[in-house]
């Protein structure tokens, strides 16, 4: 028998019913077939998504989402697979352009740019755009690794969409700063647990640079500062997260009372001051650059910050 299912939609959950409903509707005419996959829900999402005509499979709750989703792509049969999260949700274009590119034989990924909202607004830098994904596929031609946050493995040839805000899909990252905070107690035991499995040692550094990097990577090097205070309260939290990823993994170590070395602690410091002293005089240089002045001084104090970190 001819399969006339073209599009399935695979959806995990564990009480998201909040914004299960939004990411249902968006599917409406679009996909052909959609399966839930529930992690052990007490809330009603499950009765939510069979509202909405979705095959509901239970399935044992997980630290994190990675192994659920291939058990969810082994149980679709449409030729083609949108998977998304319960708080992602498609546009109109979106949906669109993908059942066209359903229609080329050059096809069997599609990586999508993602829309970020953050504590309720759009986030354009700090790392969160366009952050592109592979969420349209040929069934059987994308798996991912049974390991937190890890790229999928691909075969066949894939395609990237434009980077536009219509082509995007919505995403509503993070409600509240406790959200936040909740999500990342949960991760950081995962993610210590890989490092301490991958024979990582913590070192003293990690408390300091792990976090100062990671929050210079987001608010100057990508410009999240350009979000405002979004940008800037997104980019501590993240350094908080990375921090307590290196706290959990020390306090898994069994010779975690061993005494604090002066020296690596005062190296740690030096580095991280010059980390924030590179990036404030670099970004101050973009922002007074048309003051005279001030932007000699800050250049001056910028080299001189370089040439003390070579010697």
């Amino acid at each position: 028998m001819k399969n006339d299912i073209l599009i399935s939609a695979v959806i995990n959950i564990r009480n998201e019913a909040k914004h299960l409903e939004k990411c249902l509707k968006s599917l409406k005419g679009f996909a052909d077939e959609i399966v839930v996959i529930d992690m052990q829900s007490t809330d009603s999402g499950p009765k939510i998504a069979t509202r909405y005509g979705a095959k509901v499979i239970n399935y044992r709750w997980v630290k994190y989402v990675e192994p659920a989703r291939n058990f969810g792509l082994s149980k679709v049969t449409g030729k083609w697979v949108i998977l998304l999260d319960p708080d992602e949700y498609l546009s109109n274009t979106l949906k669109k352009e993908l059942l066209k590119i359903t229609k080329r034989p050059d096809v069997d990924f599609v990586r999508i740019p993602r829309k970020n909202y953050i504590f309720g607004k759009w986030i354009r830098h700090s790392n969160s755009w366009p952050d592109y994904l592979i969420r349209f596929f040929k069934k059987k031609h994308v798996v991912w690794k049974n390991e937190i946050h890890s790229q999928p493995e691909t075969k066949g040839n894939g395609i990237n969409l434009i980077d536009s805000e219509k082509l995007a899909i919505r995403h509503n990252n993070y409600d509240t700063v406790n959200h936040f905070i909740l999500r990342t107690i949960r991760y950081s035991r995962v993610q210590a647990e890989e490092l301490k499995a991958s024979g990582y040692k913590v070192k003293t550094s990690d408390f300091l640079l792990k976090p100062v990097q990671e929050f210079n990577s987001r608010f100057f090097s990508a410009e999240g500062y350009k979000d405002g205070l979004h940008g800037l309260i997104f980019s501590l939290l993240q350094a908080f997260a990375i921090c307590l990823i290196y706290i959990k993994l020390w306090e898994m170590d069994k010779a975690k009372e061993k005494s604090l070395s002066k020296e690596s602690f005062v190296s740690a410091s030096q580095e991280a001051t010059y980390e924030y002293s590179y990036w404030f005089s670099k970004y101050f240089l973009e922002e007074y650059s048309h003051n005279i002045f001030t932007g000699f001084l800050i250049k001056l104090r910028f080299w001189l910050n370089r040439l003390t970190k070579n010697f």
